[in-house]
């Protein structure tokens, strides 16, 4: 597992230090604070390549930079895999614009990054790694797979002895091919549906639906998702949520069954650790989702690789999402992380929360994971509760005060509101009628 990662002038913050947990590691903070340039720095660090150097069509994954270029800048790790510690530290180069070479250790794992805006990253150590024996003074190993959201359901290509050769053949042509053929691929990706899916007992459950053709012009048959309210639907046509969904069962699918050959075609074990980075868990997804999805991906090593080890380390805006959480979290195996801004001026800091159940999402909302000072929904509703709230605490509020106030609760706030009881009771004390 990645066990440490620390950064000194680089990113958001001057500098930033984690110990990550074996499980599950959640992040949260505000835009801009830095949840998915920490994802980008821990899959370099596993994997010596930044996501939009490998593929240029990305639009995330950027090489991290100096946070101020007339200072050293260093990134040091530490990871723990296959029963082989690796760890290191690497400095950036002003003069080469680039961070020194990373070290020739192997990492023994899958490593499968879903970027927010639907692409994935896939490292597989059986194809990306070099060979265990006698690896090259300067190594030259194959890149990972970086793919587009489009290349997820197209395909990858990449040029191979000046010719374009596929990488991976995409999701709507391996799982149409594999629902065909009947394979271990069919039934890998039915239980990885069934394994994301909110509530397969309650019958609110994705299963696949039969390959179709979507009009006589197009001669592919694309495969379809079967829902408790819709019957069979093209995965083209579905919603963003589903196809998301969708999306993560055929990368996790296809990123082992991958693996499995490769480890085969070189004569190795499969792997039994693997990492997960995760960048808005909830994107996309209904509030019922939300609240499944975390649990699914705890499970994601036993359910769907074979009984592997899973380490995931995930971002999240939802307070769904940390909510889940509550019934499972080990602080023996899982960790949050929370970004904040402090000091004058201020700047990013990353601290390590204690994990406290607070039973309901709204409870969440005024949490250290979210600091909203209220709870309400709107940005109207919250001023008029805190203008409230003074007047509360000033013995000397007068009528008009606390009349004007009230005018403003009434336009906002709905009448089973709980604040409307002492509020009710504070009017009627200064001689108002509510």
């Amino acid at each position: 597992m990645l066990e440490y990662l620390e950064l000194d002038n680089v990113g958001p913050a001057p500098r930033m230090k984690i110990e990550f947990a074996p499980r599950v590691n959640l992040i949260t903070g505000d835009n801009g604070l830095g949840k998915s340039f920490l994802l980008d720095t821990a899959w370099w660090v596993l994997t010596g390549a930044w996501p939009a150097e490998v593929n240029r069509r990305k639009t995330s994954g950027l090489p991290a930079r100096p946070r101020n270029r007339h200072q050293r800048s260093a990134i040091r790790f530490r990871a723990h895999y296959a029963n082989e510690p690796v760890g290191y530290g690497v400095a950036y180069s002003p003069t080469e614009e680039a961070w020194t070479p990373r070290g020739s250790e192997r990492i023994d794992a899958l490593i499968v990054y879903a970027h927010a805006d639907g692409s994935f990253s896939v490292w597989d150590t059986a194809r990306n790694n070099w060979p265990r024996l006698a690896p090259p003074v300067n190594p030259e190993r194959r890149p990972p797979y970086v793919f587009t959201d489009a290349e997820v359901w197209d395909g990858l290509r990449a040029a191979v002895d000046g010719r374009k050769v596929p990488l991976c053949n995409g999701l709507l042509h391996d799982w149409s091919t594999w629902m065909k053929a009947g394979d271990a691929n069919a039934k890998a990706m039915a239980q990885a549906l069934r394994a994301l899916s909110p509530n397969w007992e309650a019958g609110d459950r994705l299963e696949p639906g039969p390959p179709m053709r979507l009009s006589i012009d197009d001669a592919r048959d694309i495969p379809s998702i079967r829902t408790n309210h819709a019957g069979d639907v093209p995965v083209l046509h579905a919603s963003s949520g589903v196809r998301r969904v969708v999306a993560l069962a055929y990368m996790l699918t296809w990123a082992w069954s991958e693996h499995r050959i490769a480890a085969d075609l070189r004569g190795e074990e499969v792997v039994r650790q693997a990492t997960m980075l995760f960048d808005e868990v909830e994107s996309h997804l209904h509030p019922r989702w939300q609240r499944s999805m975390l649990t699914a991906l705890r499970d994601v090593g036993r359910e769907l690789l074979d009984g592997a080890d899973l380490q995931l380390i995930a971002s999240t805006h939802a307070p769904l999402v940390l909510g889940s959480a509550e019934h499972w979290f080990d602080t023996r195996k899982d960790a949050w992380f929370d970004l904040d801004l402090d000091g004058d001026p201020p700047e990013a800091h990353l601290r390590r929360r204690a994990f406290t159940p607070r039973g309901t999402p709204d409870a969440w909302l005024t949490s250290e994971a979210f600091d909203l000072p209220t709870n309400r929904s709107s940005i109207e509703a919250e001023r008029a509760i805190l203008r409230a709230r003074e007047l509360l605490r000033r013995p000397d509020a007068s009528l008009n005060e606390v009349m004007e106030v009230h005018r403003e609760l009434r336009g906002v706030l709905p009448d089973v509101d709980r604040s409307w009881v002492r509020w009710n009771a504070f009017v009627e004390a200064r001689g108002g009628r509510p």
